[in-house]
């Protein structure tokens, strides 16, 4: 069983609204392959790794968070850009990316997912974006020790998060926003939670953490970002006459 690519795309539009979405890169259908799609695989990124390990795996499109042409990158088509874009005309395999759209889906969205996976219940947004919302405030089940918390979360995303102790209170209100948001902490501050968690750090992140009383924790880009794409490529397969896999390249950052 087959859909066609243009109902593959209408479907990942209206579900994801990306025209609603001023963002670093175009978001939909990056790269146009075969017109018929049997297999749709899904990851975080559409690195050569992946594109590779989707070929081999039979896709006929990819799904992914992290795409091309992002804004200000060098528009020539030479080096990693170039292997990445042969790789995927050479197999005929088309890829779709969403950015924002998939950070900011209520239900299936990458920061949705990731309070679902870590058992928090979502009462709130950390802030608004293009009026979608772009990162989450809710509660944990129980109260938990800085150190609770930390190993939940390694357990969880099987990865260790970097930790900084906030003044050693127990965690009961959580913020949290994937990927890149250590920048959003002082939104996090605000909101009165406990604890805030993104997937990167910067210096400067660490500081604010302990001046204002607020724990923090690193817990991956990579690690907080493989749900989304998960969720909406089982939500289409369970939709859609065709199959859906996820393969995971393994990033430390």
């Amino acid at each position: 069983m087959t859909i066609s690519l243009k109902q593959l795309e209408n479907e990942l539009n209206t579900l994801l609204r990306p025209h609603e979405f001023s963002d670093y890169c175009p978001n939909g259908l990056q790269v146009e392959g075969r017109g018929e799609v049997a297999t749709l695989v899904s990851g975080v990124t559409a690195s050569l790794a992946f594109v590779e390990a989707a070929r081999e795996a039979g896709a006929d499109a990819l799904l992914v968070h992290h795409g091309y042409f992002w804004r200000g990158e060098k528009q020539a088509v030479t080096g990693m850009k170039r292997r990445r874009l042969s790789a995927l005309l050479a197999a005929d395999i088309s890829l779709f990316a969403y950015h924002l759209p998939l950070d900011s889906h209520a239900e299936l969205g990458n920061n949705a997912q990731l309070g679902k996976l870590l058992e928090l219940q979502a009462d709130g947004e950390l802030m608004r974006r293009d009026g979608h919302p772009l990162g989450l405030t809710g509660a944990v089940a129980r109260p938990m020790s800085v150190a609770d918390f930390g190993a939940m979360l390694e357990r969880k995303l099987e990865r260790r998060p970097l930790c900084v102790d906030g003044g050693g209170h127990e965690i009961r209100r959580v913020a949290w926003c994937t990927g890149a948001a250590q920048g959003f902490i002082e939104e996090a501050v605000a909101a009165g939670v406990d604890a805030y968690v993104s997937g990167e750090v910067s210096e400067q992140t660490v500081h604010i953490a302990r001046e204002s009383g607020v724990h923090y924790f690193a817990a991956g880009h990579h690690a907080t970002e493989r749900y989304g794409v998960q969720a909406v490529g089982a939500h289409l397969a369970a939709r859609l006459p065709i199959k859906h896999r996820f393969i995971d390249i393994d990033n430390p950052a």
